[in-house]
This record gives structure tokens, sequence and C-alpha cells, in this order.
């Protein structure tokens, strides 16, 4: 008889169990955009088999995606366990957009899938084929529990699914058997060793801290300092058009900018890459704010996640994060003081590490039970404890192919989180910064002039910096299967985007303001503005999906 098997949560997981409610669904994904290469079938649509076949053959690389949650008796803290139920035809699901599918037909269709909850019976993630786009692309929508996965970790798991190199057959697939789940005594028994332990090792580190009194004595003012912090930046936040109750369904939208944009601002202005993403959220949120005629009464605090994910625990599923709690220059007009205002928080945040007062919690929170997370997460949503969420993760340098399929774009979706109306998430990729904007349907019916509001706000941090936009180099391409449909040309920061002269006939095309000819946003995509169906409302309805 095989051995018995479980994997005990960290606290970071199960908070994200706990934050989930009926409307705040706590899933993470991407949308990936590919050319067809050689997984297009006779009749044009995408060769599905052979993607599962290639998905159920990685599977041993991320054995996270074979497990599902239980939990344990008495603490109910939840555990994984094999799942001895698994079906990839679950998981991974076919779907189709009516052709010739646009940016828009899919924003919606993500729209519909992400506002799904994850059925918490089996492994929680879903990956959704999506084929119609126009000249025969197809997107691929991946779904994780935020239990599962930070940013690195989800990187890493994509990095498993995809290879950097074309491959056309798939690898064989290894015999998979599914370990017992323990006993509740086994368990119960774990439980008890467990805090033993902890016990020790808490023993040994108060003996370690009187050995070097100085050292420890900085250690805790440190730690205590940063708690303080913490617990000073947890009061309620002003409120916005966006930070209401929110409900069940979501807008999505996306749009990319050159990451070589991107350090030519910073080269020529200081700061870092995600100061410069701060900086143009602040311009846009000011905007917003400014259309809306909202006048803040109070600093708008934006949560910025801080991986603290070591080198040796790259590829290990799971949350290794913490979050600098951030108050945006929202109301400055001029791009490059704002700019300035968010080089100097970001500055004092690092030396006076904020991050370790979250850290902090996460880590006592490792001798509480899942009552006592679930109360913590409950006091979290009770009220409006920050504004936004910005999240910016650095993502492969190289491209990524699904078998023989190139992928031409990636744009990352956040999850919503209770009072949270907007989330803004950034993923860089091959050399390009993409960004995926998630939004509560009811609060955010503008999302498209937000859209507008960050291209702007990038377009005048641009400006003052004197540079120009750099040319968008071309996507990888495969070699063309036999009857491949007429390739299109494509926009990186659309999902199908017809040719220029196709689209000037149809005035939809890739358009740029007069007063701005060289625009490092406008150029890779269509204008967010140019078309008031951008933004379309989501159903929430099952619709055609199979």
């Amino acid at each position: 008889m095989r051995a018995s098997f479980y994997e005990r949560l960290s606290a970071l997981d199960q908070s994200f169990l706990a934050f989930e409610t009926p409307n705040a669904y706590m899933h993470v994904a991407v949308t990936a955009v590919f050319e067809p290469g050689s997984l297009t079938t006779p009749h044009g649509g995408v060769d599905i088999d052979r993607i599962r076949h290639h998905i159920a053959a990685r599977l041993r690389l991320i054995p996270r995606y074979r497990q599902r949650l239980t939990q344990t008796p008495v603490s109910s803290d939840a555990i994984w366990v094999d799942d001895d139920q698994f079906d990839l035809l679950y998981h991974v699901r076919h779907a189709s957009l009516p052709r010739p599918g646009g940016e828009r037909q899919l924003q919606r269709r993500c729209a519909e899938i992400l506002e799904r909850p994850l059925d918490r019976r089996r492994p929680l993630w879903e990956m959704w084929i999506i084929e119609g786009l126009s000249g025969g692309r197809f997107a691929m929508l991946a779904k994780v529990h935020h239990c599962m996965v930070d940013g690195i970790a989800g990187v890493d798991i994509l990095a498993a699914l995809l290879g950097t190199a074309p491959c056309e057959d798939p690898e064989p697939i290894e015999p998979w058997t599914p370990r017992p789940r323990p006993s509740d005594r086994a368990l119960l028994a774990d439980e008890l060793r467990r805090r033993v332990a902890a016990s020790v090792g808490l023993v040994r580190g108060l003996r370690a801290a009187l050995r070097a009194p100085g050292r420890a004595g900085r250690d805790l003012g440190e730690r205590a300092t940063a708690f303080v912090r913490l617990l000073s930046h947890l009061g309620r936040v002003p409120s916005t058009p966006f930070n209401q109750p929110i409900g069940p369904h979501r807008r999505v939208d996306w749009l990319s900018v050159e990451l070589a944009t991107i350090k030519a601002i910073r080269n020529r202005l200081g700061g870092t890459i995600n100061d410069v993403v701060l900086t143009t959220v602040a311009g846009a949120v000011g905007r917003f704010l400014a259309r809306r005629r909202v006048a803040l009464e109070g600093e708008f605090r934006t949560v910025v996640p801080v991986s603290v994910r070591g080198a040796d625990e790259r590829g290990q599923p799971g949350n290794r994060v913490s979050v600098w709690l951030a108050a945006l220059p929202v109301h400055e007009r001029d791009a490059q003081a704002r700019l300035e205002a968010v080089c100097a928080m970001t500055e004092q945040l690092k030396d006076n590490k904020e991050a370790m007062g979250a850290e902090i919690v996460t880590q006592a929170a490792e001798w509480t039970t899942a009552n006592v997370i679930n109360l913590a997460t409950h006091f979290i949503n009770s009220a409006r404890r920050f504004n936004l969420i910005v999240t910016n993760v650095p993502g492969p340098p190289v491209p990524f192919y699904l078998l023989g399929a190139p992928m031409v774009a990636i744009y990352p979706h956040l999850p919503l989180f209770e009072n949270q109306g907007l989330g803004v998430a950034l993923l860089s990729y091959a050399g390009t910064l993409y960004w995926g904007v998630a939004a509560d349907w009811h609060q955010m019916s503008d999302l498209g002039d937000f859209m507008g509001d960050i291209a702007e706000s990038f377009d005048e941090l641009r400006a003052a910096a004197g540079v120009a936009a750099v040319a968008v180099p071309a996507p990888p391409q495969a070699p063309p299967p036999a009857a491949r449909p007429p390739r299109l040309t494509v926009h990186r920061g659309a999902a199908a985007t017809p040719s220029a002269a196709e689209g000037a006939a149809r005035g939809t095309g890739a358009r740029t303001r007069a007063r701005s000819g060289a625009d490092g946003l406008r150029r890779a995509l269509p204008d967010p503005r140019s078309d008031t169906a951008r933004s379309s409302r989501s159903t929430g309805r099952p619709g055609d999906l199979r």
C-alpha cells in the first residue's frame, strides 16, 4: 500500500481562501495570445486534443495541479491531498468566439470566465483555450486560485507548461497514481508534532538572541517599528467611485508598452521601473477622479505586493509576498514632480523596511488556526483599508511557445477584494510590459476612459523625459502550416487587430492622437476610447462556452 500524503497550507495561503466571498473570487489569471503555428486544424480551429495531451504530459512538473483541498480535524486547517478523481477534461476547456473575433469579444469572454469561482472540491485551476480570433490566432486563459500561487510562482508554472522553443510533438504522458489521504488520527498526531517542533525552535531562537543581545535587540526594534507602522496604516481610507461593495460581474481591459521606453524614462528622470509604473497609475487615478469630480479627504492608499521569495524557493508553489502600503500622489499634476514624489516614497518604504511589518503578521499567523485567520480577513474586509492594488511581476524575457505556437502577448488579471472595484496588474514578457485591469461591472462603467487615462499619464511622463516611443519589435513567428489562413498584421497590445489599411477602412485601426505622434503606448494598441463598446458588459451567464 502506498504511503499517505498531505501538505499543509501556509497561513498566507489560507488567508486567500478566507478572503473569498460570493462576489470576491480569489483567483489570479493570465490571458495569453498565440499565433496558431502548427496547432491549426484543417477546419481552421485549434487542435485541442494535442494541447490536452501536452498539458497532461507537463503535469508531472506541477504536482499541485492534481491536488485538492480538504481540512484537518479539530483545527479545520486547509491541507492539500491528491485528487483521486482528477479529470483533465474538466480543467482544460475549449471555447470559441464568433469569427472573426476581436479584442473586445475576447475581453468580454475573459470577464465571463473570471467571474466564475473555482470549485473547491477539485484542484483549483482551469485553463481555457479560446479560438476564433482573427488571423487564426487563439487565446489561453489560465486561472489559478491565489492560495496556490503568487505572481512569481505563477510565472514558474507558466514556464513549466510552455517552452522556450517550438516543439511539434507532445512529450509522453507518465502514469500517475494518487496517494491516499492520511487518517484523522495521523493528521492530529502530525499537528501536535508540528507545534512542539515550532515551540522548540522558538526556544532555540531565544537562546541564540541571548548570545548576541545587541544584534537581537536591533532586529527586534526594526520588526516592532515596522509592525507599528503597518498598524497605523490599517485605518479607513477615503471613499472613491471604485471603493464600494463589489458585485459578481467584471470588466476586463488591457494595454501594453515597450520596456525599452520605460527604461529610457527611468534613465532620464531616475527611479526604477516600478516607480515609473506607480507614477503612471497615480496620474491616471488623478485624471479619473477629476473627471468624476471626486475630492479625496485623505491619502490614496495603494497596496503594492513585494516578493520575499528567495532564489532557493523558485519553482515552489504557494505565496511568499509581503506588501507596501503606499500613498500615491494622485493630485500632483506635473508628471516629473509626481515621479520624484513616488521615488522619495518608495525609497522611504525600503529604508524603513515596511515590507517587514506584513511579513511579521504572516509569520505569527503560522501559530494560529484557520478560525483566527478567518477573523483577521473579516476585519480587513469589513471596511475600506486600501483604495487600489498595483502589482508588477517580472516575467520571462524570452519568447514562449505552446508546442509550435508562439505566444505574442500575455495580460495578467488580479482578483478584486471586497470594497475594491479596480485592480491593476502588470507582467513583463519578451521586452514588453503588459497591463491588465480588472474592474467591478457597476462601479467602472467608464473603464475604457480609465485606460485612456493610463495612456495619457504615461505620455506625460515620456514627454517630460524627452523620450520618443521605441519601435515595437516583431513577435516570434512560427513556420506556416499547410492550409493556414492568411496572416493579419496584429499590434502588440491587441488580441487581434486588422492590418493598417483594413483598420483605416473600418475606423478601428491603431490610432495615435495628433498631439502625440510617437506614443509608446498608443503605437502598441488601438485607442481605448475609439470604441464605446470596449468595456463590454459581462453577463455572467454560461453563454456558448463548452
